[in-house]
């Protein structure tokens, strides 16, 4: 199963991005995107910043996923 997750833009270098999930930093591509700036979220799935989302949408998937996370740890004790 693949899992596209939002991410915030914290850098910018030739066409690629540094990008920050809930404290973890990757490099991704950014050429799928038109006009690309730190500070913007994005939906991010093997290695590509494929979509741009406003701060609410992804503190919102955000959530949702940490509640996924904490129901499956539950779920294997």
């Amino acid at each position: 199963m693949c899992l596209a997750i939002p991410a915030k833009i914290v850098e910018i270098r030739d066409g690629m991005g540094i990008i920050d999930m809930e404290g973890t930093r990757r490099e991704v591509s950014l050429l799928l995107l038109e006009d690309p700036k730190v500070g913007e979220y994005v939906i991010v799935h093997a290695g590509f910043a494929i979509h741009k989302v406003d701060e609410r949408e992804a503190q919102e998937s955000l959530k949702v996923l940490r509640e996924l996370a904490a129901f499956a740890a539950e779920d294997n004790t």
